[in-house]
């Protein structure tokens, strides 16, 4: 019986790099916390074993050793102050030797100061939206897994679901600080690499914070239930030298400006309606057709149809109000930050004339542009 014990203790108290080749285990990630949160969780589990072991091994030998058929009675006897003392004051040792490290590790998980970059990150149904706060920057990131993909049409890529247009660009071996809100409903970015995993609340802002040591690409997922498409809202995080941060930083910070001297020389053009449908047809399949359906004839009873819809029909100015805004209370989220002027003049036109609505009207960047400047 006593061979038996010492192979399970071995057996549970293995190296805890042993269990790290499992796939069932929880990941050590490529940050200190990640490492300390894994560390502790082997720990417990450990403990939380070998205490299994010894109640069990305990129980099964006095039950072998003790049973009726050997002759024995059992003892009569009510209480004992000593043996109740000794059941109490064993476990609150070992829960307190427990909670030590544990406070240590979440207390660490939690200092959000000194940092040296704050991101703030926005959930919206469904994707995620990123602000650099120290450097005006921000962008929207988006699933591009292909629709084939998707509809069973081509073959699954290994990263299938895990893919985005644009991912989170954050350097290494630096402090960054996340500020986490939503636009809609509750949303969780939640990156294991990082044992980051924090609720982004409408109205609410909470914090979390990584500072990751190895350059590499991280993916995640939102891990709180937020809709319809909530299986399609990925995190994909791309750490690269301080260097190369600032490198992106330069980059990315031209290619804005570029964009905006681009959308300024549109104001003066107009646009061909042949133009206009074909890059509104690519804009509404990225952006609107999860809602609103391929067809425009929209989920009955959740997302209402385009097609015959008093608003794609209607008076243009109301069309371009919500598509830049939104409506609250709804999943109609507002794009006015999320598409450029042509992007937006084209989708508008699409919707006003595809599958049947043909209204003739084409929407000009210009007519954007005064729409928002008249608000």
């Amino acid at each position: 019986m006593g061979k038996v014990f010492m192979s399970l203790l071995v057996m549970f108290v293995l190296p805890s790099f042993v269990f790290a080749q499992s796939n069932y285990n929880m990941t050590t990630g490529v940050t200190d916390i990640s490492e300390n949160v894994y560390n502790l969780h082997m720990t417990i589990f450990i403990i939380c074993c070998v205490i299994g072991v010894i109640v069990f091994s305990i129980m099964f030998w006095a039950l072998f050793h003790h049973r009726k058929s050997k002759g024995v009675t059992a003892s009569q006897f009510h209480e004992s102050t000593k043996v109740e003392i000794l059941w109490t004051a064993i476990p609150f040792v070992i829960l307190i030797l427990m909670a030590i490290p544990a406070t240590k590790t979440l207390i660490a998980m939690e200092d959000t100061t000194k940092a040296d970059l704050t991101i703030k990150i926005t959930g919206s149904q469904w994707k995620w939206h990123y602000e650099y706060l120290e450097h005006d920057l921000n962008f929207y990131s988006i699933l591009s897994t292909p629709q084939e993909q998707i509809k069973n049409q081509k073959d699954k890529t290994e990263n299938y679901l895990l893919e985005v247009d644009k991912p989170l660009i954050i350097p290494t071996n630096r402090k960054v600080r996340f500020l986490m809100t939503s636009d809609d409903v509750i949303h969780s970015w939640w990156v294991p690499d990082f044992a980051v995993k924090k609720d982004a609340n409408p109205g609410f802002i909470n914090e979390a914070w990584t500072r990751v040591n190895e350059t590499g690409i991280y993916r995640g997922q939102c891990a709180e239930l937020c809709g319809k498409d909530h299986g399609f809202m990925p995190i994909v995080v791309e750490a690269v030298t301080p260097e190369s941060f600032e490198s992106w930083l330069i980059n990315t910070k031209n290619e804005s400006e570029q964009a905006a001297q681009a959308d300024r020389q549109l104001l003066d053009q107009t646009l061909s309606e042949d133009e206009l449908m074909t890059l509104g047809e690519q804009v509404y399949v990225a952006s609107c057709a999860a809602c609103h359906q391929v067809t425009g004839l929209g989920l009955g009873g959740v997302f209402p149809a385009l097609k015959d819809s008093p608003i794609a029909k209607g008076e243009i100015n109301d069309h371009i109000d919500i598509v830049l805004h939104g409506k609250p209370g709804t999943a109609m989220q507002a794009y006015v930050k999320q598409l450029s002027l042509k992007q937006l003049a084209a989708v508008i036109t699409y919707e006003r004339n595809a599958w049947g609505n043909n209204t003739g009207d084409l929407v000009q960047p210009s007519d954007v542009k005064n729409r928002m400047k008249e608000e």
